[in-house]
């Protein structure tokens, strides 16, 4: 019952569902036995069928009839049923959105075949389903859905009020804008008109048919789904058709669904799409086939990024070679000449690829590296013979984009028959381009160095050079900034602008407007231009420059006799030797920029992580060291804004404000806590020293969790007793310990509170007068004077069975030995402790000394039954109790990893936290195939070739989680398994148990349910300051 309160398990599916069934068919006899008796009561006479059933009896059948719509299958919305009640029904998003889709009279009347249940009006979405022929439980989830978006974005514009609410425009635009903004992208890329010819003269309501058009195509598109762009031009065709309709009287259906069996989307939209793109996926021989060799979703879907995709015609022109099926080889293999190719792109697996995807990365360090050489074989000096050798890059360059054009042709080989001729032709265009500009620089550049810098070739190179250099940067500075990018995209209609970007990119449908923000383009600048200014450094002074000398020297050498001498040698000028000289340098060269950038990398990281303070609790101890500010940062990240805390913000009460703060975050803490008890990764007593109390008590102070305090009571102790010092000195001691010195005010203010509870008239007035006087002995300095520390030990004994009476259930023998225990409490205080002025308040003591001497101080003792109170009883126990320190709880490993990765995340930099009702609706999908989510018990007994169970693994894998798991199901902790089969409830608690450590999708199970589990205790702590009656689901 707990886990399926919690929501991580859902009880007997099978049982649930058998109930289910047997629950539809007796409504549903019910309804026919209903049809029959009104059959033949149509046959007799009025009288007659009033004797036969009488009235109230035919008033309890027709309710027993109706309530067969009470099991309409439904998600969370029950729209369709007629007698479901759901809280979430009455909520008046929830009530606008379904009013929002109702019928209007801009909408073709619907045929008398098309029939609506009684539990609604008819809407839009029953419009499209009789055009167009979408599934009935299609349309009844995509009903749900929309509704559900519809609420949601206007639960986050504002609550909404009246008997009759209206979904606001925003929310509808909101909505729409979302829905269809790939749509509205895609026609831009084409180009194309949309089926609207101006958004802003669109209304709500066609808004809203739209939206349920598109939602509609979405759910019944099984894998066509992947196909986002097929979608639209679906949905382009479809919508097309349905303003055709839409100015008819009487709606009818869509000439494009239209079947032999009726109106079918399915079949007549979808399935000839799906039918062909399950054929290549299932002739891909199981992966194994080349990519040229078949289609794969992208290629689909490239498909539809040109206007070629026009060609399809609609209705679907099965004609076209795009629906044509690929033919098999006898093998199995496919043809690589059957009907439509790759659109685009093929994979070719050879090692070109190496220099053709990082041809950027090898063109600027062979450039450098080239530069840099000139620059020291030139002794740093910038003359005219350097700089005419530094124009040699030129060449070095538009010979290496060369290469990268001819790559370009033979990377593209297999998709030329199906690319878009904008494709081909910049391909070959940067071929024919680099051809001719590799030819004209380097001979131009041949020619300067014969006729020297000031011959006419000299400066005609210089001028060609600085104008492509010039051309290059500004076309990279359009393309790379992002304010440039910005610009560019939105004057992409200029002729100029798209030339220039076809020239130097291909246009494509996705990938577009995806840029950084400046700032984080100049930290990306930035980060790099520090890595190539070390790296380069680095280059420069200790790998090139100290190779100048030896380098020429070697050149300089020419009577050296090496034995295959006409290979290495002869007249070469030694340089294979000198190549053996460099090697090494320059394979170091393209290698350490890995180096310099991991260095970089951590320094940032760590800059970065510290700043954010990321990963600053790293243990137990850390987690014990921060806790005090987990409840500050909690409210300040994890919770939505809380008018109380405002104010005291404000005014700066820092007391209450803590307590506030402790009373929001507790109930979180706490959960955490028990679902690790739950999860057995922790035992009752870690259980108990981990949760952290309500804080909402009439203590001043907060209340830590147990762990953070324990012992530490009695180290405040032996510090006071063997303190001599002054009062001030003694305090500032025990306050060096934070966590000492809360468990010192806790103890304090807690047993004035107990005794004032469960004492009355002179007991109370006593109670009173004890801490009046110790308050007053602090406030006075004379601490040490009027309390003896030494007899603490004896104070504390007492108070620990005045506690351990009182957190027993009350009887009588337990209420008079705590009146004893009270007593034994007024002497050890009045004759060993405390040693105060009693002049002060002489009428008080003598009433006290009155009621002593009469036998009556303590007699009218009320136990304590109050819950808050009994807790605080227990908790003061333990306090005055635990002797040894907490200083590891948690021991378990994996209960410590997940208090550490929390509580990490409470430092995190993170948006502010909205209202449950304001979140985005979310979706978590986890994937499964033929895998066993929970053990049964055949499998943890079955034994493997060394006889060990699974059980016995797993028993002998996590010891101390099995130990708390018997404790837990209320077992010896040396029971026998077999002991454990005996209970029903054992066993699924065992499989569940095993499952758990054994299985990766029951634990991942079990983590998308703690979704539901945090978000209803968000919402729980949210209904506490609300000011309306709403109810949080």
């Amino acid at each position: 019952m707990k886990l399926r309160e919690s929501g991580v398990f859902s009880g007997n599916l099978g049982e649930l569902e058998r109930k289910t069934l047997k629950r539809k068919k007796v409504l549903a006899t019910l309804k026919v036995l209903w049809s029959v008796i009104e059959d033949i009561t149509k046959e007799i006479s009025p009288e007659d069928a009033a004797n036969l059933i009488s009235e109230e009896m035919k008033k309890v059948m027709q309710k027993d009839a109706a309530r067969t719509e009470d099991v309409v299958a439904y998600n969370i919305i029950p729209l369709d049923s007629l007698s479901t009640t759901n809280l979430i029904v009455n909520f008046p998003e929830v009530r606008a959105a379904i009013s929002s889709l109702q019928y209007h009279r801009d909408l073709p009347r619907l045929p008398n075949t098309i029939s609506v249940p009684d539990a609604r009006n008819s809407d839009m979405l029953d419009l499209l389903h009789c055009v167009f022929g979408f599934q009935k439980d299609n349309v009844s989830n995509q009903r749900e859905h929309i509704v559900h978006l519809l609420a949601n974005e206007q639960s986050r514009l504002g609550k909404l009020s009246g008997s009759e609410p209206k979904i606001d425009e925003g929310a509808v635009h909101v909505v729409f804008s979302k829905s269809l903004d790939n749509y509205i992208k895609w026609c831009n890329y084409l180009p194309l008109r949309p089926v609207w010819n101006n958004i802003e003269s669109l209304t709500k309501e066609k808004k809203l048919l739209y939206v349920c058009l598109y939602y509609l195509i979405w759910g019944e598109a099984a894998n066509v789904r992947f196909l986002p762009e097929g979608l639209c031009y679906i949905f382009h065709h479809l919508a097309r058709e349905l303003e055709v309709i839409m100015q008819k009287q009487t709606a009818e259906p869509a000439g494009s669904c239209i079947s032999n069996d009726g109106v079918s989307f399915l079949d007549q939209v979808i399935y000839p799409l799906y039918e062909i793109v399950a054929a290549e996926a299932g002739n891909n021989d199981n992966g194994r086939a080349a990519h040229s060799a078949w289609r794969n979703y992208d290629d689909f879907n490239e498909f539809f990024w040109s206007e070629k995709c026009f060609q399809l015609g609609w209705p679907w022109k099965l004609s076209n070679p795009f629906f044509s099926k690929p033919n098999r080889k006898e093998q199995g293999l496919i043809s690589r000449n059957h009907h439509y190719g790759k659109t685009s792109f093929v994979e070719h697996r050879t090692f070109l690829h190496l220099y053709h995807s990082f041809h950027r990365l090898w063109m600027f360090l062979l450039l450098m590296f080239q530069g840099l050489t000139i620059i020291a074989f030139n002794n740093g000096n910038f003359d005219t013979n350097t700089v005419l050798e530094l124009l040699s890059l030129g060449p070095t360059y538009i010979i290496m984009e060369f290469i990268e054009s001819v790559l370009d042709i033979l990377m593209m080989y297999g998709a030329y028959s199906t690319s878009r001729g904008s494709a081909i032709t910049r391909v070959i265009w940067r071929f024919c381009w680099f051809t001719a500009s590799s030819l004209v620089i380097c001979y131009l550049y041949i020619k300067a160095l014969q006729d020297g810098v000031q011959s006419a070739p000299f400066k005609i190179y210089v001028v060609v050079i600085s104008a492509y250099a010039g051309f290059q940067i500004i076309i990279s500075l359009l393309m790379s900034v992002p304010c440039c990018h910005g610009f560019t995209n939105a004057c992409y209609s200029w002729s100029f602008v798209r030339l220039a970007k076809w020239m130097h990119q291909e246009h494509n449908y996705v990938g577009r407007g995806l840029h950084e923000r400046p700032l984080d383009y100049m930290k990306y600048v930035a980060f790099w231009l520090v890595i190539f200014a070390a790296k380069f450094s680095f280059t420069y002074f200790l790998q090139i420059k100290p190779l100048v000398k030896p380098t020429r020297l070697i050149i300089s050498f020419k009577g050296l006799q090496y034995q295959w001498h006409d290979f290495v040698s002869k007249n070469n000028h030694n340089a294979i030797t000198i190549l053996a000289l460099w090697a090494p340098v320059a394979t170091i060269y393209l290698l350490d920029i890995h180096v310099f950038y991991t260095i970089m990398s951590a320094i940032v990281g760590f800059l970065l992580g510290a700043r954010d303070r990321l990963g600053e609790i790293r243990s137990v101890e850390a987690v014990h060291r921060f806790f005090e500010k987990f409840p500050e940062v909690f409210m300040d990240k994890l919770h939505v804004a809380v008018p109380k805390r405002k104010q005291l913000l404000s005014s700066g009460q820092q007391a209450e404000l803590n307590k506030l703060d402790a009373s929001r975050f507790a109930p979180f803490w706490n959960e955490i806590v028990k679902n690790l008890r739950e999860e057995d990764y922790i035992s009752n007593t870690e259980l108990d020293l981990l949760l952290m109390p309500k804080n909402i008590g009439g203590l001043p102070i907060v209340q830590w969790p147990l762990f953070l305090l324990a012992s530490k009571v009695f180290l405040a102790k032996d510090i006071a007793v063997d303190c001599n010092d002054p009062q001030d000195e003694l305090w500032l001691r025990i306050s060096k310990d934070e966590y000492m010195q809360y468990a010192v005010e806790e103890c304090f203010h807690s047993i004035k509170y107990i005794l004032s509870s469960i004492l009355d008239k002179e007991g109370h007035l006593w109670v009173q007068r004890i801490f009046d006087g110790i308050q007053e002995s602090i406030s006075k300095n004379n601490i040490q004077s009027d309390i003896h520390f030494s007899k603490l030990p004896n104070v504390i004994a007492k108070l620990v069975a005045v506690a351990g009476i009182l957190k027993e259930t009350e009887s009588a023998d337990m209420k008079k030995g705590a009146v004893n225990a009270i007593q034994d409490l007024y002497e050890v205080v009045h004759h060993e402790v405390l040693f105060v002025d009693l002049s002060g308040n002489i009428d008080d003591w003598s009433q006290i000394n009155r009621a002593r001497a009469e036998g009556r101080l303590f007699n009218n003792l009320k136990w304590p039954n109050e819950p808050g109170l009994k807790d605080m009883i227990k908790r003061l126990h333990s306090l005055l109790t635990i002797k040894e320190s907490a200083a590891n709880v948690p021991k378990n490993l994996e209960a410590s990893r997940r208090l550490q990765f929390f509580t990490n995340s409470l430092f995190m930099q993170m948006p502010l936290a909205r209202p449950v009702s304001e979140m985005l609706s979310f979706s978590v999908f986890t994937p499964y195939y033929s895998e066993t989510v929970l053990y049964s018990i055949a499998e943890l007994q079955k034994k493997n070739e060394d006889g060990i169970s699974t059980l016995f693994y797993l028993q002998k894998i996590y010891p101390d989680e099995w130990k708390n798991f018997l404790t837990r199901i209320n077992r010896d902790e040396n029971a026998a398994d077999t002991e454990l089969f005996s209970s029903a409830n054992d066993i699924l608690e065992l499989r569940l148990w095993a499952s758990y450590r054994g299985q990766t999708l029951a634990r991942t199970v079990r983590g998308m349910m703690y979704y539901r589990k945090a978000l209803m205790l968000q919402s729980y702590l949210e209904r506490m300051h609300s000011e309306g009656p709403r109810i949080c689901i």
